[in-house]
């Protein structure tokens, strides 16, 4: 019998992305301190927090006797520019900021993907890179594009599947769906291996 998967993540667009796979799922989000260490790498960031939500699910169902034989599947991003760290902007203002340092620039998303196997108490890890680079923008342009699909829970403050197309000169990377924050492609070859494939 397959396995259930449980998507550990409250993210809307996580949620559309494990859709698309036409597997039934469930989500179960994750309650971790999300804050970066001091002097922590953004590869580093993002796979400890990709395992720590994938584990933190995991012990949630254990204390609240859930069936505890299912594959948790859990992911992390973050934006770097010129070796920072760039989180959610959480504000209009805070997006607007961000847009406008990255007018002109390359912005590198790193997202992490993690899929926990409850059962022999194993995971699989993978980290995805995807580069954006940025048009010059004029603050108009930012501004309207801010206010018309307020991308503030979106790591780099916009959304590619939607108007954020239009910021960009060009993009760069292996899995389109990593930039939008679940690496599909990826996560076929992992669960694969656990003996789920999409396609039969």
């Amino acid at each position: 019998m397959q396995k259930k998967l449980i998507l550990g993540s409250s993210s809307p667009y996580r949620k559309e992305l494990l859709e698309r796979l036409n597997i039934p799922f469930e989500c179960h989000s994750p309650n971790i301190d999300e804050s970066p260490l001091d002097n922590e790498l953004a590869a580093s960031l993002v796979k400890r927090l990709t395992i720590a939500k994938a584990f933190a699910v995991h012990h949630e169902r254990q204390q609240n006797n859930m069936p505890s034989d299912c594959l948790i599947i859990s992911s992390d991003q973050v934006a770097v520019l010129n070796e920072n760290i760039l989180g959610k902007p959480l504000s209009q203002d805070n997006a607007i900021k961000q847009l406008s340092d990255f007018s002109g620039k390359k912005v590198s998303f790193l997202t992490g993907l993690c899929v926990f196997n409850q059962q022999s108490q194993t995971y699989q890890y993978t980290l995805n890179e995807y580069h954006v680079y940025f048009r010059h923008l004029t603050l108009e342009e930012i501004t309207h594009y801010v206010a018309i699909e307020q991308p503030l829970d979106c790591a780099g403050s916009f959304k590619c599947e939607g108007l954020g197309v239009c910021l960009f000169n060009k993009m760069e990377g292996d899995d389109p769906s990593s930039l939008i924050g679940l690496p599909l492609i990826s996560l076929c070859h992992l669960l694969k291996k656990e003996g789920v494939n999409p396609i039969g």
